[in-house]
C-alpha cells in the first residue's frame, strides 16, 4: 500500500512542476538568468527557493547514507531525478525504491529462516 502512495507522489511530483516549468521553457527557453532572477524575485519566492535547494541537498545525503545501508542499486538515479524535476519528484522515487528494498531484504530474511527451519 505504501508503495502505492509513493508510486502516485512520483507521477504528480513529476508532473505538477513540469506543468509550470514547461511553459517557462517555450516562452523564454533555457533561460537560467532569468530562470534564478524568478525564483528569486521577492522574499516569498526566496524563501521556497532555498528551502528547495536545502531540502534537494538534505534528500541526497539521506539518499547515498541510507542506499548504502540498504544495499541499494543505482543511487546516482535519485540525484538526476532532484536535478531534473525537483525534490517532489526524488524524495517519493527514493522512499518507493527504499521500500521496495526493505520487503526484498524481509522478505529474503523470512525466506531464509524458513529454511534453516526446516
Amino acid at each position: 500500500m505504501v508503495q502505492a502512495v509513493y508510486l502516485i507522489l512520483c507521477v504528480v511530483g513529476a508532473a505538477l512542476p513540469y506543468s509550470q516549468f514547461i511553459p517557462f521553457l517555450v516562452e523564454h527557453g533555457a533561460n537560467l538568468s532569468l530562470f534564478l532572477q524568478y525564483l528569486f524575485a521577492n522574499r516569498i519566492s526566496s524563501f521556497f527557493g532555498w528551502d528547495v535547494v536545502i531540502s534537494a541537498m538534505a534528500l541526497l545525503v539521506f539518499a547515498a547514507i541510507e542506499g548504502r545501508r540498504l544495499q541499494m542499486r543505482n543511487l546516482w538515479i535519485y540525484g538526476v531525478a532532484t536535478l531534473l524535476v525537483g525534490v517532489s519528484f526524488g524524495l517519493p522515487l527514493f522512499l518507493w525504491m527504499r521500500e521496495r528494498q526493505l520487503a526484498l531484504t524481509t522478505n529474503s530474511a523470512i525466506s531464509y529462516s524458513s529454511i534453516q527451519e526446516a
